[in-house]
């Protein structure tokens, strides 16, 4: 019995003695604080070289961009006069009568109602305004990336996985042509290849900027994906190909069953860190009028007049997106793992 309670305890925990888990813990908190150290000595290094410059931080400008009351002025359709105000809480109703008799009722915030009863007013003036909630340029900017990366993640995915299959095919004329267009993609700059896609195929074509961006996207993508691909197929065992062929499987049945599987968990976290590098790449395709979320930081940056704070919120947005695509294909590569 004491034997079993033994092995069931962790070492040291009957003579009262931490365990060794608990021990090796503990000796790294000095690495933890190590690493405190080093953020708090960037973020002082941050902030004294801006104040060599003397930059004034104003963050309190940033939230408009996200979200902001905007106000659509009500204007009189004729000459006349206001005939009556309705107060209703924060709003007033305004009563406007035209020198014909004609009514206009207009309902305003009660702190922009720029007139009073009795007062006359010409074709076009202002007599007060209402306000609701609009999204500003760096939500928008946001949703674009997200829309962009998603669709040119999911073309390069099927491309790429087209392409390396192609890359180990027995055919010549497949396995040529897929060499080339790896190597002609990966041998030339993505922001050459969106000019090519939207100055010069989509002149010719007649394509919308959004369309030649996502074709360069995917186009870019399904190349790195395929090698990915590739390399994954050719890291099984040829072993395995032969015994689902011994089994009566067709060769694609095999590729399906057998081999595509046990590549997937070999390529997971490569395939990660590209799809991660395609939403930082989307910032590119600014260069042909899309307002994604940099080009959208970078209007934002000419009226608000606040450049570290805009640039600051755009790297965290970026962020956001790309922890969770971490997170998640950490896991997944865990629980593949753990299926083995």
């Amino acid at each position: 019995m004491n034997t079993l309670i033994r092995r069931l305890l962790p070492a040291g925990a009957l003579a009262g003695q931490p365990s060794r888990a608990s021990l090796k813990k503990f000796d790294q908190w000095p690495w933890h604080a190590l690493t405190a150290f080093l953020l708090l000595a960037l973020a002082y290094g941050l902030w004294y070289s801006t104040s060599l410059i003397s930059y004034e931080w104003r963050w309190n400008r940033v939230p408009q961009y996200f979200a902001y009351q905007a106000e659509d002025e009500h204007r009189a359709s004729d000459f006349g006069r206001v005939e009556d105000i309705a107060v209703r809480g924060a709003t007033s109703q305004v009563v406007l009568v035209s020198e014909a008799g004609n009514r206009q009722a207009l309902e305003v915030a009660g702190d922009s109602l720029k007139l009073a009863k009795g007062d006359e007013v010409a074709e076009g003036d202002v007599v007060g305004v209402t306000r609701h909630w609009k999204l500003g340029p760096l939500f928008w900017g946001l949703w674009t990336t997200l829309w962009i990366s998603v669709v040119s993640g999911a073309l390069g995915l099927v491309i790429g996985l087209f392409t390396g299959l192609c890359r180990l095919s027995n055919n010549p004329t497949l396995r040529d042509l897929s060499t080339v267009y790896v190597e002609l993609v990966r041998g030339t700059p993505l922001l050459v290849q969106i000019f090519i896609f939207y100055f010069f195929i989509g002149t010719v074509l007649n394509l919308s900027r959004e369309f030649a961006g996502v074709a360069a996207l995917a186009l870019f993508t399904g190349a790195y994906v395929g090698e990915i691909v590739r390399a994954g197929v050719q890291s099984v065992a040829r072993g395995q190909n032969e015994a689902a062929r011994s089994l009566g499987l067709t060769g694609a049945q095999s590729m399906r069953h057998v081999i595509l599987p046990q590549a997937f968990k070999r390529v997971l976290p490569p395939l990660a860190g590209q799809f991660i590098s395609l939403v930082k790449d989307t910032s590119l395709v600014s260069v042909i009028a899309i307002t994604e979320l940099t080009k959208s930081g970078r209007e934002a940056i000419t009226t608000s007049f606040s450049t570290f704070e805009i640039w600051f919120c755009i790297a965290a947005l970026y962020l956001v997106i790309n922890l969770p695509l971490s997170q998640i294909a950490s896991r997944l590569e865990r629980r593949l793992a753990q299926s083995d």
